[in-house]
């Protein structure tokens, strides 16, 4: 069994408050596309969100990002085609707040999958070397299979997404593709 998580991918990430810009938009049908199928698929689909409060001075970002992806706003809402398609089939898709870059930090993740049975994910979203990278390091240290979406990941820096890529393939032994798989 496996399923699909979308991390980030939201207004504020891709060019809102704290944009990945040009790379991350670059990526919106790739994101839309493959949520789509795995919604098909009947695939577990996880909408993975960073969450965050407004003059949260004590949050350990506080210090280190600008204020973003603060409830109850605009930053906070699916970017693009993903939004779409996530209305569309949102009794197939799970939302999930998060406030830590892993999205298994004090999350339910873990539960929600294994008491599907899924021991292989497939990830998705922004940053490529921030959350996503926290994200599959918790995965690869709790057992699970993992395939990053080379196609339907960015970065903020070139050199980080790239050496991020490198890690997936060499450290944690993910499968790091483009296309369907």
């Amino acid at each position: 069994m496996k399923a699909f998580v979308v991390i980030d991918y939201t207004y504020d990430f891709v060019v809102g408050r704290l944009p990945c810009g040009e790379p991350a938009v670059a990526i919106e049908s790739r994101i839309a596309e493959l949520t789509e199928r795995f919604v098909r698929a009947g695939d577990f689909v996880v909408m993975a969100v960073d969450l965050h409060e407004q003059g949260d001075v004590y949050h350990p970002e506080h210090k280190l990002f600008p204020p973003h992806n603060i409830r109850g706003t605009d930053g906070r809402e699916l970017y693009g085609r993903l939004r779409d398609v996530y209305e569309a089939n949102r009794e197939n898709i799970h939302w999930m707040d998060k406030t830590r870059y892993s999205a298994f930090c004090g999350t339910a993740l873990e539960l929600k999958l294994r008491e599907r049975g899924i021991t292989e994910l497939h990830l998705a979203g922004v940053c490529t070397d921030i959350c996503v990278l926290h994200t599959a390091v918790d995965a690869y240290n709790r057992g699970f299979a993992i395939t990053v979406h080379a196609d339907a990941v960015a970065s903020f820096n070139d050199k980080g997404h790239e050496w991020a890529l490198g890690h997936f393939r060499g450290v944690l032994g993910a499968d790091v593709t483009e296309g369907w798989k």
